[in-house]
């Protein structure tokens, strides 16, 4: 097994690296820091720098991940924003969310799909709070919006890239990280271990899905 990691600085991104090595996979993956590089290679992971906000660095994955033949890859990228029911977010605030979590996945999903093998699988890494279906109440409308649009991005990549790789995106639950929380319903290794079972069992028809942690179907 080939594993690519896109955003494994902490987190979830770093648990999935975790368990695909102790799983015996060969993993690259990719980090900001020279902290969480460290941390990847501790692990066996091949480390790669990589900022997806910084345009030069994101251009620059392709030939690093060049001929890799990837199984798996997972695009994980997120950031929270301010919560609260706010329809008019700060301007910073707006920029640094969606550059995050949906300019990020679209600058790195073209150059990934290059590198996979054939039948290969992409997991986006997504939101129940994305949504609209599912949708309840107000509240974190920003990241609400951010993880809506990746999923279209996703739909958009699993229609463009069909012949190529099987595309979906995930809700890995709400899990006790730093974005998550010390409250959320979950820990880390189940979310990921979870996870990692629904990537292993989708198959092409499963094209343009999008999956809770434990398998069942989310509406759009």
């Amino acid at each position: 097994m080939n594993v690519l990691v896109v955003g494994a600085s902490r987190g979830i991104g770093l648990e999935f690296v975790r368990q695909y090595r102790a799983d015996g996979a060969t993993v690259t993956a990719t980090a900001r820091d020279d902290d969480a590089i460290a941390r990847l290679v501790a692990l066996g992971a091949t480390a790669i720098r990589l900022d997806v906000l910084d345009a030069t660095s994101a251009s620059g994955l392709a030939w690093q991940i060049d001929g890799a033949a990837f199984d798996v890859a997972i695009v994980n990228a997120g950031v929270s924003g301010a919560r609260g029911p706010s329809l008019a977010p700060a301007e910073d605030d707006f920029d640094r969310v969606m550059r995050t979590n949906v300019l990020g996945p679209m600058r790195v999903i073209p150059q990934v799909v290059e590198a996979m093998a054939p039948s290969g699988k992409v997991a986006v890494l997504s939101s129940l709070m994305g949504s609209i279906g599912a949708r309840a109440a107000a509240g974190s409308t920003l990241y609400r919006a951010s993880k809506a649009a990746v999923n279209s991005v996703m739909k958009d990549a699993s229609l463009a890239f069909a012949q190529r790789a099987t595309f979906v995106s995930l809700h890995p639950g709400w899990v006790r990280t730093d974005m998550g929380g010390a409250g959320a319903d979950i820990d880390v290794e189940t979310s990921v271990a979870g996870m990692k079972k629904v990537i292993a069992g989708i198959s092409a028809r499963d094209n343009g899905s999008f999956f809770n942690y434990d398998g069942k179907a989310i509406a759009w």
